[in-house]
């Protein structure tokens, strides 16, 4: 087994089970964190040698397991490990932990995990931060990048939520019905920043960050379980499924970016977009909005449209209002200057996202957006220079592809007949 990205995506799949099950056998955040690292370790070192276990879920609680328990006992905190023939059979101990993961255990685990990094102890921030570090694995970098700060402010945000949970003296159970609810908001707007994390992948590691999408799904689909009459969490589902359902479509062979207008909707995922809508349609008759169902009630429009002229822009539009006064955010308002393109044009776009450029001065789709509106007007030097801004704060290799293709389109427009570009 050499393939190295294999591994990576096994590891963070695997993350949120086994670090919930390791922290249900030592009741201790750091060192259920510590104890998936160290097995992570091993099945670098391991899994190219030997091939893949099973259950690599299984294969980590017990590497990491028995890895946390010699630590412990070379400091004298517990009682002597038994005897090596207890615990050195590899198959055995995989095959009985792979069977309590598919018992009552796994989805208490999980939860457990969601629910401590989302204790009402913590600030809203710190909840959804030690979450995404804890839960999903991501580093300071791509949760910094998930909230539009830097990374040094988010790994201060971080150190402080484990300080505050450790000093706390939070319980290591699964909360009861009224304090789920209570921790709900948290743990969804962590799901959805999980799936953000995948979706905003580019073309060359879109395969491998893809299990954080299915993740974010499974444990939405998780919660819906848990609330089944809980609308808020029916749209977040909905949403994400609609959103991954394009997946296909969104980039070529060769890793470039496919803007929605431009992409196959015939690779479009039918299943995952019919389970979408049917949930977005439940949701709406609670006639309880909220975002999560805003933004699946505008991923539904596009899902609905067969062509890209029958997309209900104005709808959009409306929808991205209501948005914008449920969740105030220069992005959202830079989403529905898309729309507001389409129906007003790029004029009237562009003049709703010029008051945003402080605050988005180092925000990729900013200048994206702001130079395609540009080129629409006929301003094609302004938007050679938001082109060059967006690709130096491009996040990936598809990403700076796709503003190198405008700037290409406008370098010919640009160039008298018969001359050569420079």
């Amino acid at each position: 087994m050499t393939d190295t990205a294999w591994i990576d995506t096994a590891l963070t799949s695997a993350r949120p089970q086994a670090v919930g099950a390791l922290l249900r056998y030592f009741r201790d955040l750091d060192t259920a964190e510590e104890a998936f690292q160290n097995a992570s370790l091993r099945a670098l070192k391991s899994w190219p040698q030997n091939g893949p276990p099973r259950d690599p879920a299984a294969w980590l609680i017990m590497v990491g397991r028995n890895v946390a328990i010699d630590d412990i006992r070379r400091r004298r905190k517990l009682k002597p490990l038994p005897e090596d023939e207890a615990i050195s059979d590899l198959d055995d101990a995989e095959e009985q932990i792979a069977e309590r993961l598919d018992g009552s255990h796994y989805r208490d685990d999980i939860l457990r995990l969601l629910f401590i990094c989302c204790h009402p102890e913590l600030p809203a921030t710190q909840q959804i931060a030690l979450a995404l570090r804890i839960v999903s694995g991501l580093t300071v970098k791509q949760i910094a990048r998930a909230f539009l700060i830097s990374e040094a402010a988010m790994e201060q945000r971080i150190t402080r939520a484990k300080a505050r949970v450790a000093d706390a003296g939070v319980p290591f159970e699964t909360p009861g019905a009224v304090e789920r609810s209570e921790r709900l908001s948290a743990v969804a707007a962590m799901i959805y920043l999980i799936f953000n994390e995948g979706y905003s992948a580019g073309g060359d590691t879109a395969e491998i960050r893809a299990p954080l999408c299915e993740e974010a799904i499974r444990l939405a689909r998780l919660l819906l379980r848990l609330f089944q009459s809980e609308p808020e969490i029916m749209g977040l589902t909905a949403l994400l499924l609609l959103q991954h359902a394009r997946s296909a479509a969104r980039f070529d062979a060769s890793g470039a970016l496919i803007l929605l207008d431009d992409q196959d909707r015939s690779l479009w995922n039918g299943k995952m977009i019919a389970e979408g809508l049917a949930l977005i349609d439940k949701a709406m008759r609670h006639r309880r909005s909220g975002p999560y169902q805003v933004q699946a009630a505008i991923a539904a429009l596009h899902a609905r449209a067969a062509k890209p002229e029958d997309t209900d822009w104005a709808q959009i539009d409306l929808l991205y209002g209501t948005l914008e006064i449920m969740q105030p955010s220069p992005v959202v308002t830079l989403n529905r200057a898309v729309a507001v393109s389409k129906v007003r044009g790029p004029e009237a776009a562009l003049e709703m996202i010029e008051p945003l450029g402080e605050r988005l001065s180092n925000y990729f789709h900013f200048f994206g957006v702001r130079g395609a509106f540009l080129m629409q007007l006929g301003r094609n030097d302004e938007a050679r220079i938001a082109f060059d801004r967006a690709i130096a704060l491009a996040n990936t290799s598809a990403e700076a592809a796709h503003i190198r293709m405008h700037l290409d389109r406008l370098i010919r427009d640009s160039t008298p007949h018969g001359a050569k570009a420079k």
